[in-house]
């Protein structure tokens, strides 16, 4: 497949999720901000690839190493040395320090294990985290995934999107 049917397929999957979590921000008058490790601002550019987006979209910020997360998240070292990179604690970490350093009523964080490389026993490959802070809320979801790391990577960012509107729509976190 090349470069632009990939990009109209990827779109294709994620317009109608962006469309709708758009409106749900809209009507609350809030902002979304998101803090992306493995899927390296994917999340962000499926965001901003809707015009208007500056209405509802606040600021991303792509984190992979334990450093920035800890500098520009505030994400506390203990999280590392005790859960590691790629677990709840951290996402839930990354999203209340996007919501907090932006602002944004909305915060979704995203960690984890691509590939090829990197996997073990206890986190393989395709092991994704992701994170919410909606208010005052955190949540957090483990994703089990399949593919190449491009797939993993592109089912992460729909996930992300899907888990965003649904916890605005139930009005849980």
């Amino acid at each position: 497949m090349n470069n632009s049917r990939e990009q109209a397929a990827r779109r294709a999957a994620t317009d109608p999720l962006v469309a709708e979590l758009a409106e749900l921000l809209l009507a609350r008058s809030a902002c979304i901000t998101t803090a992306e490790s493995c899927t390296g601002g994917l999340i962000a550019g499926a965001l901003t690839d809707r015009a208007g987006s500056s209405a509802w979209f606040e600021q991303a910020v792509v984190t992979y190493s334990n450093a920035a997360k800890q500098s520009l998240l505030d994400v506390p070292a203990q999280v590392f040395d005790t859960h590691g990179a790629v677990s709840e604690a951290c996402v839930r970490a990354m999203a209340q320090g996007a919501a907090q350093r932006s602002g944004a009523l909305v915060a979704v964080a995203a960690s984890g294990i691509a590939g090829p490389d990197g996997g073990t026993l206890d986190k393989p490959v395709g092991t994704v985290w992701l994170g919410w802070a909606i208010g005052p809320a955190l949540s957090a979801e483990l994703l089990l995934l399949h593919g190449d790391r491009r797939a993993i990577r592109e089912q992460a960012v729909l996930h992300a999107l899907r888990g965003t509107i649904s916890r605005l729509k139930d009005g849980r976190n």
